[in-house]
């Protein structure tokens, strides 16, 4: 139609190139925000699918802990004493259970709640947000431990800080989802 339009040869030269300017001006904003849209909804699903590829790390590292734990056999720290200092302190158990099974179990959850996210699940990305907030803290709390009560630094350890902290700044990332009001 603007074609058709701006074709026509009976309208004045001015009206039409207005007309057609203001028709090709909402034609392109229109597609402009529709691919806005879709750009910040696809950004979000792959910050949430970088957030569950970054915890299957975190999984691994936490379940290779847990294992070590709960077998009794040593760990390969690199020769660093610090290691085994760390992992066998009262801070490495909570109520009887290896923190790092604790560690597992909340990767895991990061895992599933991220991927349901990436599918659009609103409840998963606050279950999540949860979750990490969780871990965040907890990371805090473990980090003062090894630093100002233990004097000593876990290699696992500190790579599962990193990860916790990676997950947490991709989290931060993420747009937050455009609500449609008046419903």
């Amino acid at each position: 139609m603007i074609s058709l339009l701006c074709a026509n040869d009976e309208t004045d030269a001015h009206q039409a190139l207005v007309i057609c300017s203001f028709g090709l001006y909402s034609s392109f904003v229109t597609r402009a925000s529709s691919f806005l849209s879709m750009s910040i909804s696809r950004f979000r699903a792959i910050l949430y699918t970088a957030v569950a590829i970054v915890a299957v790390a975190g999984l691994a590292d936490a379940t290779y802990l847990t294992v070590q734990a709960l077998t009794g056999e040593t760990l390969t720290c690199g020769g660093s004493p610090d290691c085994f200092r760390v992992l066998g302190s009262s801070y490495a158990k909570l109520g009887g259970m290896p923190v790092a099974m604790l560690g597992a179990l909340a990767y895991f959850a990061v895992f599933t709640f991220a991927t349901f996210a990436a599918f659009g699940y609103s409840r998963a990305s606050r279950f999540l947000a949860l979750t990490v907030g969780a871990m965040f803290l907890m990371t805090l709390w473990l980090l003062y431990g090894q630093a100002y009560l233990l004097h000593a630094y876990c290699r696992y350890c500190l790579f599962s800080a990193a990860i916790t902290f990676l997950i947490a700044g991709l989290l931060i990332a993420v747009p937050p989802s455009q609500r449609r009001s008046g419903a």
